[in-house]
């Protein structure tokens, strides 16, 4: 479809037709330009230039003008609609690296493998999928570290993730400091802000800030904890049971709960892929209606014959002056 983008320039059309109206009448009562005179022409034969001829460089230039008036009005083509790519929200990977993450309880390609590694490949996969969404990963034992800040480069954040390894910040697990870290790099927007907490459901015994300090901030700011227990047996080698008595401090599916966020178990692979999928439609993109459109503009073609046909009309009318 064709568009004029600024059509209130055609006006100038009204001007140049009574312009060119009174230069063409003009021509009309005009005497000869000149007249050729040769020695060997008697005077009967004399060749006389003017007339019609005179008028070829007046018309050339009407046409050229016409034609700057409509580059003026900007035709342009415009095509579909430009889809904004949907606004996206802060999620925080929140990695338990403690001595039980390599536990061997899952099966992958007929082989053992450690829970940590499929979680690795799970979480690569979830961030690949969401090009809007800014993450950033958090590692915690002992200690707690962030690998990356929340930012759009997802290249930058699974090769981080990829850099987890067993035991690498302590084997106790700081649950509490790490959510406080987490909480201070988030940003509020018009979408939630989101953790994704990856645990074995190990007790926290060790840092400062407690998990149920850390919750309560995270209800203040809004902001949504997923909470991902991994692990097919709760009492595998290497984890202690979990006790607990009424002063103990929120377990997984309580930091959840408190957030209006979801539990998961994972026990199998498969189990990963469908949490992953499950936390994605729950967190969904918000999408931006379009606002703009494909344009393609055209003032440049009669902008171009505009500056042709003066040209011709300069040296149409440089030949006829004598």
């Amino acid at each position: 479809m064709f568009e004029l983008a600024q059509p209130f320039y055609l006006l100038l059309l009204l001007l140049l037709i009574f312009w060119g109206s009174v230069a063409w009448r003009r021509t009309q009562g005009e005497a000869p330009a000149w007249v050729l005179h040769h020695p060997g022409l008697p005077a009967a034969d004399e060749v006389v230039v003017g007339g019609t001829r005179q008028r070829v460089p007046l018309l050339l230039t009407l046409v050229s003008f016409a034609l700057l008036v409509l580059a003026l009005a900007q035709p342009r083509e415009v095509g579909d609609w430009i889809t904004p790519p949907p606004e996206g929200r802060d999620i925080m990977l929140l990695i338990d690296t403690s001595q039980t993450m390599s536990i061997r309880d899952f099966k992958l390609a007929g082989g053992e493998v450690e829970r940590l590694d499929v979680l690795k490949a799970t979480i690569a996969r979830f961030i690949e999928g969401r090009t809007s969404d800014r993450f950033g990963v958090i590692a915690f034992g002992s200690h707690v570290a962030t690998l990356t800040p929340p930012t759009f480069d997802h290249t930058h954040v699974i090769a981080a993730l990829q850099r987890l390894q067993v035991g690498m910040l302590g084997d106790d697990t700081a649950l509490g400091d790490a959510l406080g870290f987490a909480l201070k790099q988030l940003q509020p927007g018009k979408l939630r802000p989101v953790i994704i907490l990856v645990s074995d459901g190990a007790d926290s015994n060790t840092g400062t800030l407690t998990p149920a300090e850390a919750a309560a901030v995270a209800r203040h700011l809004g902001v949504a904890i997923h909470s991902v227990q991994i692990g097919s047996d709760l009492f595998a080698t290497g984890r202690a049971p979990v006790v607990r008595d009424a002063d103990s401090q929120p377990g997984l599916s309580e930091l959840s709960r408190q957030t209006q966020g979801r539990h998961y178990f994972v026990r199998s692979t498969e189990d990963a892929e469908r949490v992953i999928q499950d936390i994605g439609k729950l967190e969904k993109t918000l999408a931006r209606p379009a606002q703009t459109r494909q344009m393609r503009e055209w003032y440049w073609l009669p902008l171009l014959l505009a500056t042709l046909l003066l040209v011709a009309a300069h040296i149409v009318r440089v030949r006829l002056t004598p």
